[in-house]
């Protein structure tokens, strides 16, 4: 699913207007109109402070939308700065080896939704 597309989504599951999730959010109906369109004029998704209180008032967790909107969430991106060789390495595994650590992990993995070829 993409970005805009899952914005309008949340945002009809919760019964809100484009002009009330605006207010929500402070931005304009026709700038939501533009998200869910993926129409912005500057880029393909809002920034990251928008996606957050997006997140906020669709009540849905923010690493979904910052990931749907192509952005890595800080928390994520200070702990790759903190150990660059081990996520080096992660990104050079391929989809069976990395579910089969999420499985020792204890984790489910989630389905693939798109391929990266390893370096």
């Amino acid at each position: 699913m993409r970005f805009g597309e899952r914005v309008r989504n949340l945002r009809k599951t919760k019964n809100l207007s484009q002009r009330a999730l605006g207010e929500k959010v402070g931005v304009s109906f026709t700038y939501v109109c533009k998200i869910e369109n993926e129409k912005l004029d500057f880029g393909e998704y809002p920034s990251e402070g928008l996606i957050g209180k997006l997140a906020v008032a669709l009540e849905v967790e923010e690493d979904e939308l910052l990931l749907l909107a192509e952005k890595i969430p800080e928390y994520i991106r200070k702990r790759v700065l903190q150990r660059p060789e081990a996520f080096g390495k992660f990104a050079t595994l391929d989809d069976a080896t990395l579910d089969s650590l999420l499985v020792h992990l204890g984790e489910t993995p989630a389905p693939h939704r798109r391929k990266f070829k390893a370096r």
